[in-house]
């Protein structure tokens, strides 16, 4: 076997397979695979990168191989870890499509490789990765050493590993003149980015289950190798109180959600989590944002006057937004000072711009997006807005007194609505059940309203507070780290340069994993995969192309390990 490993590597190291990854990662990246209403938009996208993956299938070397596009099950709309089609609502569907519609002529591509002499058992080989992206789509960009745009680490890159992982594998198995024992099962998946739906339908299917013994799910690990995962869930809070400025009270459900994500975070210790991964993500608010796990980085708020202010009034509202900056960078950090890696530029330019406008001020906050799971390295801008509200809040009376007048805030350029919409994300490890979870951000939310209006002097039952959680809502679990699979992945990783002793832990954010290892407890699991989690989801998402080379390696020779030869 080290003779196959060494030709791997060498097959790995030339220009031919960097050009190789660099062109298919950059076609399949050119086509828009983001969630829409429009179902036809979707299939057609999708069916539009599964043809690219089919011929490039075709140019792998295994005999025996097949393709097939397995239907997604609406029968998975009966399961517990089935994510509602939020995407499919609009004004004129506002109930959305069923899991029929949505999965009419959609499906999961996969490609199966036989083992020796034919052989297909429950021992086979299983990896996974996803084809979908979320919005806003980004088209792709060769910048030479580093490819940008959205899919590029997550997950496309993945994809695009997977496949030329095989193709290598097979040229160096077949020079050795030997045979894989086991088989393997490739997984190529929709609808990660919404929920796992497409996963779903496959870790659910039985029959395709009885192909495969463990199961790798590739996503942007940094090369990483995890058994486990911390689970995460989406949350919708619709606010509702006649008569309340429902702006203002958002500010202070988004104060509680905050601190009840700091009391699930330091009640989470964890073998495998000694890093916490226990995040708080305000994605969208009203018209704002673009996804619950993508941290909204620009969001404005309007200070009504009613009156062009004196400049009494405006030192003091400047100063009450000066002072809740101090607070909020107290605890979240100053991101005007932190560098990003990719622009050599600070994360956040400045915080605000606060400027005048007819009867008061607009307040646009910045922050910096990316995935929930960089949260600590990115910059909320809903979280700093919503520090910047209280602030004003609390000093009403004195800026009304300097003014002469009264002074409302409302999230700028938002239609009139007798509700207001947030969404977000709160994770967890496996310290806490997802149950738990999801009852703790929705009482969160109640207290906040009802602090609200406590200090308006209302009362406090007066909101209606409706928390859901339809979209992703996954289960952390921790698997094995002493697997099978475990142990292959580490020593392919070593064979393959792309992982530093160090300590095994849990991946800090949540993927289709899950849903397998909720369905299958004792399936050996493992999440790795190129490219960097802190620019999943972001505007500059990017990988850099000699990272996910390395990982066609690692992949070859995991799956080498795991298959086995004779």
């Amino acid at each position: 076997m080290n003779a196959i490993i060494q030709d791997i590597l060498a097959q790995v190291a030339t220009p031919e397979t960097k050009e190789y990854v660099r062109n298919l990662l950059l076609e399949i990246c050119a086509i828009d695979t983001t969630p829409y209403a429009d179902i036809n938009r979707m299939r057609d996208a999708e069916t539009a990168v599964f043809d690219i993956l089919e011929r490039e299938l075709d140019t792998v070397g295994f005999t025996g191989t097949r393709k097939e596009r397995r239907p997604v099950n609406p029968a998975i709309a009966n399961h517990p870890a089935y994510s509602q089609l939020h995407f499919t609502k609009t004004d004129e569907c506002p109930e959305g499509l069923s899991a029929e519609e949505v999965y009419a002529e959609r499906s999961n591509l996969l490609f199966f490789v036989p083992g020796k002499d034919g052989y297909e058992g429950t021992d086979g080989v299983g990896v996974n990765a996803h084809i979908d992206v979320v919005k806003p789509f980004i088209p792709p960009r060769d910048a030479g050493e580093v490819l940008y745009g959205r899919g590029t680490c997550d997950d496309k890159g993945a994809i695009v590993a997977m496949i030329a992982a095989l193709r290598i594998l097979a040229k160096a198995v077949d020079k050795a003149d030997v045979q894989l024992v086991r088989n393997l099962v490739n997984m190529f998946v929709i609808e990660e980015e919404t929920g796992g739906n497409g996963s779903l339908s496959l870790a659910l299917d039985r029959e395709l289950r009885q192909l495969y013994g463990s199961l790798m799910v590739l996503e942007c690990t940094g090369n990483d190798v995890h058994p486990a995962n911390r689970g995460a869930v989406w949350y919708k809070a619709d606010l509702a109180c006649p008569g309340a400025n429902l702006f203002e009270l958002s500010a202070y459900v988004i104060e509680q959600f905050e601190q009840e994500g700091r009391a699930i975070k330091a009640e989470s210790r964890h073998a495998l989590f000694p890093q916490r991964p226990v995040q708080t993500c305000h994605g969208m608010m009203g018209h704002y944002g673009e996804h619950p796990s993508r941290i909204c980085g620009e969001v404005a708020f309007d200070i009504e006057l009613g009156d062009t202010p004196n400049q009494k009034t405006t030192d003091c509202i400047t100063d009450c937004i000066e002072s809740a900056l101090a607070e909020y960078i107290a605890v979240y950090g100053d991101k005007t000072q932190a560098i990003d890696q990719t622009t050599g530029k600070p994360k956040v330019d400045h915080h605000y711009d606060l400027t005048a406008a007819d009867g008061g001020f607009r307040c646009a906050v910045h922050g910096s997006t990316g995935h929930m799971g960089s949260i600590l390295e990115n910059d909320g801008a809903i979280t700093k807005m919503a520090a910047f509200t209280r602030a004003l809040v609390r000093s009403r009376s004195r800026i009304e007194a300097l003014l002469g007048n009264t002074m409302s805030l409302a999230l700028a350029d938002e239609r009139a609505s007798d509700s207001l919409v947030l969404e977000g994300g709160q994770g967890f490890v496996p310290t806490h059940p997802i149950e738990e979870v999801m009852s703790r951000v929705a009482n969160a939310a109640q207290r906040g309203a009802e602090n609200y209006l406590r200090l308006m002097g209302c009362a406090a039952d007066a909101a209606t507070v409706t928390v859901t959680y339809e979209k992703l809502h996954n289960a952390a679990f921790d698997g094995d780290p002493d697997s099978s699979a475990m142990r292959a992945a580490l020593a392919a990783a070593k064979e393959a340069g792309t992982r530093e002793e160090q300590e095994i832990m849990g991946w800090t954010v949540s993927c289709d994993a899950r849903l397998f290892a909720g369905e299958y407890p004792d399936l050996p699991m493992v999440t790795s995969g190129a490219g960097l989690l802190q620019y999943a989801h972001g505007d500059e998402e990017q990988i850099l192309l000699d990272d996910l080379v390395a990982s066609v390696g690692f992949l070859a020779v995991y799956i080498l390990k795991q298959a086995g030869t004779a």
